[in-house]
């Protein structure tokens, strides 16, 4: 078999995931989340014979088990993380074992998971958010360089490192985002704009692992500053962080250009030095395979999951998923063990790598070979994970390119007070991470590769143009809203033509005390189905029971799902062209419908809202989070 076929049969394996059953049939990021919580079952114990502390690869593993929770709608892993999170917390806001005084950017990470946990609905949350603040305050009085450049530690005075962009830049970029502090992505894009300034090669396109502003380490080049080689790990905090911050970055912030050039610029360097034969890449990132250098596990993983999420962000072009792909079966094949217990483990992660300190590390070729490869370290576990997580996204991104999916807030308009006392729309929007929202649907939209959008004005001809898939949930009832929107024949005669266009359309009412039915009907009333007056699945506290609906197998929609949760829900009249998909004890609960072109769907409740898709309030037998991505999926590819 030549390398191409090789590299082809690799690819497949590796891609099409069987369904979930057993442990082996699991995609790789559950099996290897699922293998590290039998290591690590009630605390992130990180340095060997030490208790666990606050410590930034605590935040690196939280961040990809909420990577498997958004995949999954699995609340085992939010659990996990918010139980380790409340080993350190407390209810004013301080962290035990962190120290504020050390000004060390490594116990910043973790503050991605208090504000992926500041965000749900929970009680007692505000604690989390207390505990970011500390984490921002430091950043706010971090020591920097004479040209603004954060010191990787206040013991490590004048020196930024790759890791240090890692450790701070995503945590403070999204914090930034979250609280209104715009002013602060200047400062983000500066320490980018630093390490291009002086640490990049201009040989090599690779990126230096340290820089020592005041040239007095040892270790520093006393012309340039620079540490003398290129760690692939260091490199790998580099440009994950480049696509990470990416994420909350402005649109419109005049730096964000100029971030994704770095990454562009990287980039061809990343696949210069990748192996041919393996498709992983070297401990010392350009020496090859001089002697004493090996093929690393947590730089290959972390340049994987750069090269694939920066081709499905759009930031470059599709070579560099081919590259990723090739990583990621190199990955597996190098790295990945199938153990006894069938758990999986990998292997060939170095411990550390460092500059200076006690004893002295001088950053020389022979120092980064000499750090002990361990089984199972965090630092290669969770890069693993991030670099699975994006291999699986890849697998099925194709569905919704170029696809744009809205949700209407213009009939569902209502508003309460944000994090900083603002207004802001709320109740099945995109964006709201708390149980009213469907945050969790859209992210699903988005792996699929489609676009999420929101239309706040009336549907017209104008505000439907490129749009392949119009939700409309729950109108307003004047009791909810001042003033509401009721639809009228206008809206149904745009939204009608839309369809006939070959638009796909998803209507959700609620149960008649909280949905304005009236109008919402008229536009159902075209498609062949009107809501009518009973409600059913009227459940009693947590007698989950009653609101459960079996789905038969070979339902047209619902592909993958088998069970599902609604409660008080509308049912349905169905007449010509609509057909119900979905009945219960003589009750139609969800009917689709082809109308010119496009099609519809139609139920009585908004069940798909982040409370009953993220796993954490009704019991794992009922599939609501695959039944959002099987309705995702058709809502996509339907004719």
């Amino acid at each position: 078999m030549n390398a191409k076929k090789v590299f082809f049969f690799l690819t497949v394996l590796v891609l099409n995931f069987p369904p979930e059953g057993t442990f082996a049939q699991k995609p790789y990021s559950i099996q290897m989340a699922e293998s590290f919580m039998t290591w690590h079952k009630d605390s992130i114990a990180v340095k060997e014979g030490k208790p666990a502390g606050w410590d930034y690869e605590q935040g690196l593993m939280l961040k990809s088990l909420e990577k498997v929770w958004y995949r999954t709608g699995d609340a085992k892993y939010f659990e996990y993380i918010r139980k380790d999170l409340d080993r350190y917390v407390q209810k004013d806001g301080s962290i035990r074992t962190y120290k504020y005084d050390d000004f060390n950017l490594d116990n910043v990470p973790t503050g991605r998971a208090l504000l992926m946990l500041s965000q749900q609905s929970q009680p007692d949350k505000e604690k989390y958010k207390k505990a970011a603040d500390l984490l921002w305050k430091q950043i706010e009085n971090q020591p920097k360089t004479n040209e603004g450049g954060y010191w990787h530690k206040k013991r490590y005075p004048y020196q930024m490192w790759l890791d240090g962009l890692f450790m701070c830049e995503p945590f403070a970029a999204e914090y930034s985002k979250i609280f209104n502090k715009s002013e602060h992505f200047n400062d983000i894009a500066k320490q980018f704009a630093l390490i291009e300034k002086y640490a990049v090669d201009t040989k090599t396109g690779l990126v230096y692992h340290g820089y020592d502003e005041s040239k007095e380490q040892k270790w520093a080049d006393k012309k340039t500053g620079l540490s003398p080689h290129f760690w692939s790990r260091a490199i790998g905090w580099y440009a994950m962080a480049l696509v990470d911050v990416l994420d909350y970055f402005p649109e419109n912030h005049p730096e964000r250009a100029n971030l994704i050039k770095y990454l562009q610029r990287l980039a061809p360097a990343l696949v210069k030095y990748q192996d041919a034969k393996s498709g992983v890449w070297y401990q010392m990132t350009s020496q090859g395979n001089r002697k004493g250098n090996y093929l690393e596990a947590s730089g290959s993983e972390m340049f994987v999951y750069t090269l694939a999420k920066g081709f499905r962000k759009g930031y470059l072009p599709a070579i560099y998923l081919s590259a990723a792909k090739k990583g990621y079966a190199g990955i597996l094949k190098e790295f990945i063990k199938k153990e006894a217990n069938g758990t999986i483990s990998i292997n060939k992660t170095v411990s550390v790598g460092g500059l200076g300190g006690t004893p002295y590390r001088d950053g020389s070729y022979e120092y980064y070979l000499s750090e002990p490869i361990r089984k199972n370290d965090l630092k290669g576990v969770g890069p693993f994970i991030f670099a699975s997580v994006e291999m699986e996204i890849s697998a099925e991104n194709s569905l919704g390119k170029g696809k744009t999916v809205a949700v209407d807030n213009y009939f569902n308009h209502e508003f309460r007070k944000d994090l900083n006392g603002n207004q802001e729309p709320f109740h099945y929007t995109w964006e709201d991470r708390q149980h009213s929202g469907i945050w969790v649907w859209g992210q699903i939209f988005n792996e699929l590769g489609a676009k999420t959008t929101t239309i706040s004005a009336a549907p017209t001809a104008k505000s439907l143009k490129g749009v392949d898939v119009y939700i409309i949930v729950d109108p307003d009832t004047k009791k909810e809203t001042a003033s509401p929107n009721f639809i009228q024949k206008p809206d149904i005669q745009q939204i009608s033509n839309w369809v006939k266009a070959g638009g796909t359309l998803i209507m959700m009412a609620n149960d008649t005390a909280n949905c304005e039915i009236p109008h919402f009907n008229e536009l159902a009333k075209a498609f062949g189905v009107e809501f009518t007056n009973k409600s059913r699945n009227m459940v009693q506290g947590t007698q989950w029971e009653q609101g459960r609906l079996d789905i038969p197998t070979g339902n047209p929609v619902f592909k993958n799902t088998k069970t599902v949760y609604i409660k008080e829900l509308v049912t349905l009249h169905v007449k010509s062209p609509a057909k119900a998909i979905l009945t219960q004890g003589g009750d139609n609960i969800i009917a689709t419908a082809k109308v010119g072109k496009g099609s519809v769907f139609i139920v009585g409740d908004p069940w798909l809202y982040n409370e009953y898709t993220d796993g954490r309030r009704i019991p794992i037998i009922y599939e609501n989070f695959s039944a959002a991505k099987d309705l995702a999926k058709w809502s996509l590819q339907v004719k």
